[in-house]
């Protein structure tokens, strides 16, 4: 049986692709963090949307996309050219499934608060997440060179995870929360 526990990292440094090893705390390490823990929280709301497999299988294939996201921030100080990549195609299809939930919502026309149903609330809290991968992944870029489309993924995917929020609430009857001033 492999051991999970290495006690490499118990001095504050961990490694990333290619072998460097670099502070826990070096940017790197802090946005695959991030997107490592945007991934579990789309994993917790695929476990809430348990008995509504078309979305549940649309929140694996994004799990599996976030991986690469994740490994390419992991491979920024290398010149590894065997780390897969995300393709227009992977940005395009957020984008037609945000237009496919999208016509089934009433227009927005103020701001609204994120809340509603269990699932729908797991949805608002992963997009929080995913900006905040967003906004480290952007400061990762004042560093190195990375990928716009890893930029484009996230952006859309937090657009996506906010209209999955809504389209959730809508299918369980419950209304957007609207912001009052």
């Amino acid at each position: 049986m492999t051991k999970i526990y290495t006690k490499k990292g118990d001095d504050g440094k961990t490694y990333i692709l290619g072998g460097k090893c670099v502070k826990k705390s070096c940017i790197e390490i802090v946005a695959t963090g991030e997107v490592d823990e945007l991934n579990a929280m789309i994993g917790l709301l695929c476990a809430e949307l348990s008995g509504v497999e078309d979305l549940a299988e649309k929140l694996k294939k994004i799990q599996h996309k976030l991986f690469v996201v994740g490994s390419n921030i992991a491979a920024v100080q290398t010149d590894l050219v065997e780390v897969p990549k995300l393709e227009p195609e992977h940005v395009e299809q957020l984008e037609h499934w945000i237009d496919e939930m999208n016509e089934e919502l009433d227009e927005l026309k103020q701001f609204i608060l994120p809340g509603g149903n269990k699932a729908a609330s797991i949805s608002f809290i992963a997009r929080a997440v995913c900006r905040r991968a967003e906004r480290h992944l952007i400061k990762l870029t004042d560093h190195y060179e990375v990928d716009l489309m890893l930029r484009r993924y996230l952006n859309r995917l937090s657009d996506f995870l906010f209209v999955l929020g809504r389209y959730i609430n809508k299918k369980h009857d419950v209304e957007d929360i609207a912001w009052k001033k």
